[in-house]
């Protein structure tokens, strides 16, 4: 099935720099079919949007702040998020904000029976996070567009990586997961692990931690041990995990 995306992008909350890399993320869940980005088009900050929009057929919308402190951008994009949900002309929808304001839309389009997923900053309140199906963050998509501008050009890279710490809480997160799915010795299929912890935690990622994929970041983790299995016609490999069993000492009489 062809998922059809709307893709709503607040303008007054997130950066331009990275837009190419975000189209081309987008575009791994579903064919954006509609994409527009909302915010004063009079104000200067929004200047650099200007010069991407051709270029990725993004409909800026234009939305004056009739009043001073409130955010008119957010009610526009809100309003047209719901019209778009009443024409039944999508599966999904990606709303591009860092802004906790888009947590009740989020949460009202999954009702609704949508896929919803959420794209940044990592200043992003949980709320809004976890009302997605999927949470990317930006600054992910900005190490990965570094890493390949670095790559190509055969440059060593001077600044440090800006990946996450694989900590004690995460893999506590991760073994959980694996124990819920394990089956009578304790191993479980590494895809249904993937789905699994997205459903728990919507911006679990393991490109957050450097890995563009979840085994070998499984695989860099000495608490669990891998074991790869050939599919039923030999073509590719299962991939399947268990937490390593703890050897216990036996006492002395």
């Amino acid at each position: 099935m062809d998922i059809k995306l709307a893709v709503l992008i607040d303008g007054d909350n997130i950066p331009s720099a990275y837009v190419k890399e975000m189209m081309e993320e987008i575009a791994k869940y579903g064919n954006p079919t509609i994409k527009r980005i909302y915010g004063d088009w009079t104000k200067p900050h929004l200047t650099k949007w200007k010069n991407v929009l051709l270029e990725n057929a993004i409909t800026p919308i234009q939305q004056y702040g009739y009043t001073q402190g409130k955010n008119a951008t957010d009610s526009a994009m809100i309003i047209d998020a719901m019209d778009i949900l009443y024409s039944q002309k999508v599966n999904g929808f990606c709303l591009v904000s860092s802004d906790s304001d888009f947590t009740r839309l989020a949460t009202r389009l999954r009702e609704a029976g949508m896929q919803v997923y959420g794209i940044g900053e990592k200043k992003t309140p949980d709320p809004f996070i976890v009302a997605c199906d999927k949470f990317i963050y930006i600054e992910i998509l900005k190490q990965q567009a570094d890493d390949d501008t670095a790559g190509s050009s055969g440059s060593k890279k001077t600044t440090k990586p800006n990946y996450d710490t694989i900590t004690p809480k995460d893999i506590r997160f991760i073994a959980h997961t694996i124990q819920d799915l394990a089956d009578d010795d304790g191993w479980a299929f590494l895809g249904d692990v993937g789905s699994l912890l997205q459903k728990k935690q919507p911006n679990f990622d393991s490109r957050n931690y450097g890995f563009q994929k979840l085994t070998p970041l499984i695989e860099s983790i000495k608490d669990f041990e891998i074991d790869k299995r050939e599919s039923g016609n030999g073509r590719f490999k299962l991939v399947y995990v268990r937490n390593k069993q703890r050897k216990t000492r036996r006492r002395k009489k």
